[in-house]
């Protein structure tokens, strides 16, 4: 079980990271990979479940992480990652699997192809789906996710800016 949760974190820890330094307030740093500020939340609650999610450059990937789940690294590609959570009474959460769909569009109305894949590490279960941008955009990301077992899909709009190398 450790094998496989040392597996998982790169990636999270690296869209984690990815989120974080975006939120800097001074202007990007030339030379420097330019990720997106979080504008919204990355989470929310759904009764006993949580759903999170993140978008961030493909190219803040490390090219092992990367190369292990099939992501192509470009500062002109946008990895959105998506996970459920059941809330247990002791405050812990679990991974929960189930379905998610998403949607991507510019603020020019573009809609963008992105699809959505299930990854499985042990217990870990997340969506992740690649999406091309040009230039600088502000791409807004529909989500649609039912936990295994449950009828109501739980729904999240959110938008972040990327700046394309």
């Amino acid at each position: 079980m450790v094998g496989r949760v040392e597996r998982v974190m790169p990636l999270l820890v690296a869209c984690a990271f990815a989120a974080l330094t975006g939120c800097g307030q001074g202007g990007p740093s030339e030379g420097a990979a330019q990720t997106a500020a979080p504008s919204d939340a990355t989470s929310r609650d759904f009764g006993e479940f949580q759903l999170h999610y993140n978008a961030v450059r493909t190219d803040v990937l490390t090219a092992e992480v990367a190369r292990a789940y099939g992501i192509q690294r470009s500062a002109n590609r946008v990895l959105l990652n998506v996970s459920m959570q059941h809330k247990n009474a002791d405050g812990t959460t679990t991974p929960v699997d189930g379905t998610v769909t998403a949607s991507v569009y510019n603020l020019n109305g573009q809609l963008k192809e992105l699809t959505m894949r299930r990854i499985t590490e042990g217990s870990s279960v997340y969506f992740v789906g690649e999406v091309g941008i040009s230039g600088n955009e502000i791409l807004v990301f529909d989500i649609s996710a039912v936990p295994a077992g449950q009828k109501m899909k739980q729904s999240v709009q959110f938008k972040r800016e990327f700046f394309a190398g």
